[in-house]
Parts: structure tokens; C-alpha cells; sequence
């Protein structure tokens, strides 16, 4: 058996339902490379491991984990990726489909992550808190509406699919659960670059609750803080509007 390690967030899901209900998700887009994020003791892997026609590799960094898992599934060896998935390279040359139920912990920075290899990511389907999720799916106007809403929109469709109750997992989490799904937008998003466009959507959440004019002061001239987009707050702005400010950035400050 395995240790469970409240260090690296691990709550390893255990119903069988649930981990059919996040394949059969999956299974509506087609992909033949597929890489699971945080397989722990196993659940959702046996399933994926079933999926034919699928190059499958897993990322996971407790080496105790790594052990179990091809020792009880052989058909892991070589295909197990022994580090954090923050540092890793991109696992696949060409198109890739991402599933997991995320270590809690570092969800952000995962998604910030799959934002890196964007042009290559097909799909995601994940477990993640679920304000994390909400906050994914937000629109504007929602006070869950916040950076991580914007960037991730920019670049994908966010379907906020189903709930997950806490027994469901071993150990059961302090937080509720959900499952969501990315798939790519279909038509870019028109912004400068998405250098500036960052740096906008950071700047203006950062100080949230003042206007705009004061919150992106230092990233437009003195004539565009004259407009009356400016007397919004970020939370206010859909992500075509943040897209649309990006070209009005002052060029001074890019």
C-alpha cells in the first residue's frame, strides 16, 4: 500500500462512478495522446490505461507513488514522468489531451502551465476545488471573476460540468469538488500580444476594487485614462473588452 501525503495535497479519488463519469467526458473529443496529471494510487489511471489507440503517459512526483502504481499496473513502465509537473517538458510532440484530479495546492499554477502549451493542448478535463472552478467559469460582473477567469478565457471555452461530493475521495477534503472542461476557442481572441494583455489583465485585478483609471494608471497615457472605460472596475470588463484595451496600451510602457 501507499502513504497518503498531506504535503503534496493528495486526496485520491475513490469512487468508481465519478472516475467513469470523468472518462466518458474525455472520450467526447478524440485525442491519441493523453496525459494524466497526478495519477496517485491508481483510480482514474486503470481506466485510461484501457483507452486503445492512446500514446498515455502520467506525471507524478511522490516516488512511493510511482512504485505502487507499476507494481500494480504493469503497463506503467515507461510511461511515468517521476517529477512535479511544474517542471517538466512539454510530454508530447504535437496535439495532447490533459486529465486529472489535481493536487489542490498547485492548481493555479497548473493551469498557468497548460497557458504555456496552449497551442498544443486539446482538451482538459479536471478535478479542482471548486472555487477554483467557479472562478474558471465566472463571467463578468461575478465577484469570483478574477485574473485566472481572463486568462484562461482568452484561450479556452470553460464548461463547468458536475460536482463531487468529498466522500468520494480518501482522505474526504475540507472543500468541495468539481470537475470542468477546456477545449480551445475557436476563433483567437483579438489583443496587442499576449505579453501586454497579461500584463493588463494582472494590473487591473491587482488593485480590484479601485477603478481602472487608478488600477492601470502606469500602462496608458494620460489622454486614453480620459475614457469612460476607465471608470469600471476589472471585474466589470468581459475578456474581448480587456482584449480590445490591450491596443490602447501606451507604447512607452511596453
Amino acid at each position: 500500500m501507499y502513504i497518503l501525503k498531506k504535503s503534496l495535497g493528495q486526496h485520491f479519488l475513490k469512487d468508481e462512478n465519478i472516475c467513469r463519469k470523468i472518462v466518458q467526458t474525455l472520450q467526447q473529443n478524440s485525442f491519441t495522446q493523453l496525459l494524466e496529471v497526478g495519477p496517485g494510487g491508481g483510480a482514474l489511471t486503470k481506466h485510461l490505461l484501457g483507452l486503445r489507440d492512446v500514446d498515455f503517459k502520467a506525471v507524478e512526483l511522490d516516488e512511493e507513488k510511482v512504485e505502487y502504481l507499476i507494481k500494480t499496473y504493469p503497463k506503467l513502465k515507461g510511461k511515468i514522468i517521476h517529477q512535479s509537473f511544474l517542471e517538466i517538458e512539454k510530454p508530447f510532440n504535437g496535439k495532447f489531451t490533459v486529465v486529472g484530479n489535481f493536487p489542490y495546492n498547485i492548481s493555479s499554477q497548473i493551469l498557468f502551465r497548460v497557458l504555456e502549451w496552449k497551442d498544443d493542448v486539446q482538451s482538459v478535463v479536471g478535478m479542482f476545488q471548486k472555487e477554483v472552478a467557479k472562478r474558471l467559469a465566472a463571467k463578468e460582473g461575478n465577484k469570483t471573476y478574477g485574473v485566472l477567469s481572463v486568462l484562461i478565457q482568452a484561450f479556452f471555452k470553460v464548461e463547468y460540468l458536475f460536482e463531487v461530493h468529498e466522500q468520494c475521495f480518501t482522505p474526504p477534503p475540507k472543500v468541495k469538488s468539481a470537475v470542468i472542461r477546456l477545449l480551445p476557442v475557436k476563433s483567437k481572441l483579438r489583443m496587442l500580444d499576449e505579453i501586454s494583455f497579461t500584463r493588463l489583465v494582472k494590473a487591473a485585478f491587482n488593485q480590484r476594487r479601485k477603478t481602472l483609471r487608478n488600477a492601470v494608471r502606469d500602462l496608458f497615457d494620460e489622454e486614453t485614462l480620459k475614457e469612460d472605460i476607465f471608470n469600471k472596475r476589472a471585474e466589470q470588463l468581459s475578456v474581448e473588452q480587456f482584449g480590445e484595451l490591450s491596443f490602447k496600451m501606451s507604447r512607452d510602457t511596453l
